[in-house]
This record gives C-alpha cells, structure tokens and sequence, in this order.
C-alpha cells in the first residue's frame, strides 16, 4: 500500500536572503489573439507587472526572458521541429517582443533562449550565482512548458524555485494545474501573488 502523497512530499523550502525575479517569456505570441500561441488570458500578465512593481520597488534584480530563433530555426533543434507554433519567433518579428507592460528596464538582464527552460544553453546560472542569488520568483508562461521547466532547473542548479500562482498561466487549465501540483510537491513553492509582493517588500 502506498503512502499518502502529501505525506511522501510534504517538505517546504525555505525564501532565501537574495532572491530575484525572473519573467520567462511573456512575449507578444502569448497574448495576441489569432496568434498559435494565443492563450486566451491576459490575467497574468496583470499579476507578474505587480509582482515586477514590488520586485523594482524593492531593489531586487529582475530578468527577462524571450524565445528567438536563427534562420529556419537553425539552433532550435528538435524542440523547433516539434512545436510548430516556434517557426513565428525566428528573428525579431513582433510575436518574439516582451509586452509593454512588463517590459525591461536598461538595466536588467535579457535571456534569450531556444528551448523550454531558462537555464538550458544560458548564461542565466552564472549571472544569478554571480550576484549571489539563492531565491528564484519565477512568473510567466506557459505553465506547463517553460515555466515548469524553469522551476525544475533552477532547483538542480541550486536556487529555490518560488512559482507566483496568479502570475503564470497556460492555455489549458489541466496542465496548468497538474504543474503547479508537481512543483508544490517535488521542486519550490507555489505562494500565491499578494504572498510573493509581501515577501519582495521586506
């Protein structure tokens, strides 16, 4: 007989002491009706620009991230065969832009990536260790995809994963909610907006 889930993976790790922000691909493609990726809600985009708010407010860094592709999607390999929609962010076309209401300040960093997580084939670790980082607030889409994936990594490379419930969001509610289950249970913690803008603000 199996032991029950919570029972099995009812650890909580702790918000560090130096966290940072990271808005993992909150680009035009996401929010543009008639658009492949189109999800169909704006709500969180509304909830990680408050979270980006408290998170400048309070000093701490932030990131950004967008998919770009070479000709052809040349360094987007497998990934780029397999999901279809991914052949709309090749070069700086407008799908590929970070919407305006979260979009970078001239002073934080911006990842560009080709695959799912933010941490794969970037130099997003070693910017994070290098400012000493030990807290992930991650907010984005989708959560099923890159959001999850980013949570997952930035667990194995040693930053605790807080994953901003209202601020992440899919187009499907099944995966969106299977996600944010797993990575309760297994990889950070899922605190829900006004929780995460508490904690940016101390």
């Amino acid at each position: 007989m199996s032991r029950p889930h919570e029972e099995v993976f009812g650890r909580s790790l702790e918000f560090g002491e130096r966290p940072a922000l990271i808005l993992v691909d909150l680009m035009r493609a996401y929010f543009e009706p008639g658009a492949e990726l189109y999800m169909g809600s704006r709500d969180c985009l509304g909830s990680a620009a408050r979270v980006l708010a408290a998170a400048r407010a309070a000093g701490t860094p932030v990131v950004h991230t967008r998919v770009a592709y070479g000709p052809g999607g040349v360094d987007g390999g497998l990934f780029f065969r397999k999901v279809a929609p991914l052949r709309h962010l090749v070069g700086d076309g407008p799908l590929g832009a970070l919407m305006p209401e979260v979009a970078p300040a001239p002073d934080e960093l911006v990842i560009v990536k080709q695959y799912a997580s933010a941490f794969f084939g970037t130099a997003l670790a070693a910017a994070l260790t290098a400012s000493r980082v030990d807290t992930l607030v991650i907010c984005g889409v989708s959560t099923s995809g890159c959001v999850r994936a980013t949570a997952v990594d930035a667990v194995q490379h040693g930053f605790v994963p807080i994953v901003v419930r209202q601020a992440v969001g899919d187009r499907d509610p099944g995966p969106h909610e299977a996600s944010l289950f797993d990575i309760q249970a297994k990889y950070g913690e899922v605190w829900d907006e006004a929780a995460a803008v508490a904690r940016l603000r101390l």
